[in-house]
């Protein structure tokens, strides 16, 4: 933020650089005195978001980003879009909270492709346009978008999109980590990843990518759903229009128009599937 480096998720790291204090208790003080300023019930994004962390973090690491994210302002987007924000109270970086964390060796593309090994794949495929896949199994899961599959015949739900911008430096580094983020509303990427981080490869050159948040339009891959009441509510029109259909299993951010991280999602489809067992 304004050339400011700080921590993410929020923890004493965070709070040390944005306050310059030295103590958990001074930590908590602060934050618990700047939580004051919403009275009642948050009625936006903005007033949850202080109610959880306080006015210094959200005006610095939230307000901004957020903004270039969905392309609305923080008042008018809704409070449940943000109901959690992890404040740790550790020097402790990690994301995550999980005992296990990492990222396969050889990347996804190889643990996929093992955990392909003897299924039938057919690719350049387009499920729309070839019916017959609706009769080669006894249960569908469908992971495109629902409001597709049922030919927008309700409406159409709105999503956010990205655009991808990759450079090749000729410099061993260029930000010395896999991802900062850039939580300013003025500099039109959210982040820049810096690929070689995530493997600890060595080369002299690094590869960056500049991740721009876009309005989605036809054509454009879809990312993220847009879960405010107009469009919840258009969703869960679909969801009855699904029942009609108990052999498809819609999964994933785009058939649940739900925001999911790829371990949730995985964990969620075999959930469901065992459920319309």
């Amino acid at each position: 933020y304004n050339g400011e480096i700080y921590n993410l998720p929020f923890n004493m790291n965070t709070f040390v650089r944005m306050w310059g204090i030295s103590t958990i208790q001074e930590a908590k003080e602060i934050i618990a005195n700047q939580r004051r300023e919403i009275k009642g019930e948050p009625k936006n994004l903005e007033e949850q978001a202080i109610s959880l962390v306080g006015r210094d973090i959200y005006e610095k690491l939230i307000k901004g980003y957020t903004e270039k994210q969905w392309g609305r302002d923080c008042k008018d987007l809704p409070s449940f879009i943000i109901k959690r924000l992890p404040l740790r109270f550790t020097y402790n970086n990690s994301y995550f909270d999980d005992l296990y964390q990492g990222i396969p060796v050889d990347g996804y593309t190889s643990i996929v492709k093992n955990m392909l090994e003897g299924i039938e794949v057919r690719l350049g495929v387009d499920f729309y346009l070839d019916y017959s896949l609706k009769s080669i199994a006894k249960k569908i899961v469908f992971t495109g978008e629902i409001d597709k599959y049922y030919d927008y015949q309700l409406g159409k739900l709105e999503y956010r999109t990205l655009k991808f911008e990759t450079e090749k430096l000729d410099m061993e580094s260029y930000q010395g980590n896999a991802v900062v983020n850039y939580t300013e509303r003025d500099i039109p990427y959210t982040r820049i990843i810096e690929h070689k981080f995530f493997n600890l490869r060595e080369s002299k050159v690094t590869y960056i990518t500049k991740e721009y948040p876009k309005q989605f339009k036809k054509g454009d891959e879809p990312f993220y759903p847009i879960n405010d009441e107009k469009n919840t509510s258009l969703y869960n029109k679909y969801v009855e229009l699904s029942k009609k259909d108990p052999n498809i299993i819609f999964a994933g951010r785009l058939g649940q128009y739900k925001y999911f991280d790829m371990d949730d999602v995985i964990l969620n489809t075999f959930e469901l599937y065992n459920k319309n067992e």
